[in-house]
């Protein structure tokens, strides 16, 4: 049996998190620009998610991170909501739960932080994605909430927590 675990982003993360994410844009030929590909708290994955009422966690296969998510206030202005961000993972984590479990934690560490609802931007590209969102109960909203600078994604939804 191989060893998976799912765990809280470490410092020594921070460059394999943001090869992981970059390695997703290249691998689906996602746009760059206007999206997290070219956020600079890529290289600070860490430091950025260590803050009060925030978390990255990773999902790591003997040793190797082969996917991620985090969760953190929304920025501009917030008023109770969260985002779900930075989730990605590698062609072999796909398919197989781990988006479901991940996002889980992610909206458990939101509800117990006291966020109401939680918000995600994605990319039409993102297929799979959007249905495991919707699954989730999350919902399309008409517009954006919040700055989060990813011009490039067009696809806005919330669920309440």
């Amino acid at each position: 049996m191989t060893a998976i675990c799912i765990r809280p982003i470490e410092v020594q993360d921070n460059p394999f998190v943001e090869a992981l994410i970059k390695s997703v844009f290249d691998e689906l030929d996602l746009p760059k620009t206007g999206t997290a590909y070219e956020d600079v708290s890529l290289k600070t994955m860490f430091e950025n998610y260590n803050v009060e009422n925030a978390a990255y966690f990773v999902l790591e296969k003997e040793g190797k991170i082969i996917g991620g998510a985090g969760v953190a206030a929304l920025e501009n202005p917030s008023n109770g909501v969260c985002e779900l961000q930075k989730m990605y993972f590698l062609p072999e984590a796909r398919g197989k739960g781990f988006g479901t479990q991940l996002m889980g934690i992610c909206l458990e560490k939101a509800k117990t932080v006291g966020f109401k609802s939680c918000y995600l931007e994605t990319l039409p590209e993102m297929k799979d994605a959007q249905k495991l969102y919707v699954k989730s109960g999350f919902d399309y909203l008409d517009q954006p909430l919040g700055s989060t600078g990813h011009t490039s994604c067009p696809i806005w939804m919330l669920k309440k927590l």
